[in-house]
């Protein structure tokens, strides 16, 4: 009978599927993924498709501020970069999506590594505060340079298309953000498994000792904000893609905070806790809209006060997860699973 969970060598402990057991739940998983919008209505579509969105997002902030310990408060001025590069290439240069949506990518790129530029010379709350100017930057151009964003009109985006097939439905746009959502977090968890990974890690936990080693911080901080801004701008060319627009107030401030609350909740350091924090923080305040609705009709005075309370239990959840679950629902979920697994000797 089993009684421990032991692994004989680094290969072992990394690999991604431990055993037969694991291939065939996430078999079944994915087929339940595939089965969905045959079964689900045009709102349950409409919620996973956002969840997908801020999984990829999240994934790359994760990578970011989890794996490497570089935090970031801008992180939705990079999505906003993705969804308006694709949005631009769409509209004014006739590009299809499947090309516009990996320029979002490069481009978002390309600014993650400009304003990454600081985290070489600062850390901590110095580089929030300059993650935290790229925001508003970010938030002024989209405003402000109407020849190119329309600012505050914003730009109707198309739908994608595949051949003669439209994507302009929750059920077919939601194959599309699956395949996105499964290719992303299969990088991202074999990337951490890699040499980059350990490098990021190892920037994290202790900078100057990496550096000693012979970790270049220079490349690695740099490829880290690269990568991150990535996947942030791919996530922001398949919401616009999805939303068939694109204006200024799809990318506040908040939405940085609602990524960076998706990872401490989910767990920091944790792939599947990006995805966990993802499904969290989206399906929270759907939660929330639906007990809302249903108090109002009961007792209306009573809907009419939680209404606005919304925020203040999204926060407190927060703020509960940070004092009981530091490490987040991926901490849960591994001793959850190590219960099952060990028992009747798990402990």
């Amino acid at each position: 009978m089993r009684c421990g969970d032991f692994k004989a060598s680094y290969i072992k402990d990394e690999q991604i599927f431990q055993s037969v057991f694991v291939k065939f739940w996430l078999g079944l998983f994915f087929l339940g993924l595939l089965v969905l919008p045959l079964v689900a209505d045009a709102y349950v579509l409409y919620v996973a498709n956002l969840i997908g969105f801020a999984i990829v997002g999240a994934v790359g902030l994760n990578i970011l501020t989890g794996f490497t310990g570089q935090i970031s408060l801008g992180h939705a001025a990079f999505v906003g970069v993705g969804g308006y590069t694709a949005a631009i290439l769409m509209t004014k240069l006739n590009f299809s999506f499947w090309l516009a949506l990996p320029c979002a990518g490069f481009v978002a790129a390309g600014a993650g590594l400009i304003i990454g530029i600081p985290s070489l010379r600062v850390k901590g709350l110095y580089l929030c505060m300059a993650t935290l100017a790229a925001q508003f930057i970010f938030e002024f151009i989209f405003i402000h340079w109407e020849s190119m964003t329309h600012g505050i009109r914003g730009i109707n985006v198309p739908a994608p298309a595949l051949g003669s097939l439209v994507l302009n439905t929750e059920k077919r746009f939601y194959f599309l953000t699956l395949a996105v959502v499964v290719l992303a977090v299969a990088y991202a968890r074999n990337l951490v498994r890699s040499r980059v990974g350990r490098a990021f890690v190892a920037i994290r936990d202790r900078d100057l000792a990496a550096e000693i080693m012979g970790i270049s911080l220079f490349r690695y901080k740099l490829t880290a904000f690269a990568i991150s801004s990535f996947y942030a701008g791919v996530a922001g060319a398949l919401w616009v893609s999805f939303m068939r627009i694109v204006t200024p107030d799809h990318f506040p401030f908040h939405l940085s905070i609602q990524y960076l609350a998706m990872v401490i909740v989910g767990g920091m350091g944790s792939v599947l806790g990006s995805i966990f924090g993802a499904i969290f923080m989206v399906l929270t305040p759907e939660v929330l809209n639906i007990l809302s609705a249903a108090l109002s009709k009961m007792v209306p005075a009573a809907g009419q006060l939680f209404i606005p309370m919304k925020e203040v239990v999204f926060g407190a959840l927060i703020v509960l997860f940070l004092i009981f679950e530091p490490l987040g629902l991926a901490e849960i979920w591994r001793r959850v699973k190590a219960f099952f697994l060990l028992w009747p000797f798990s402990y």
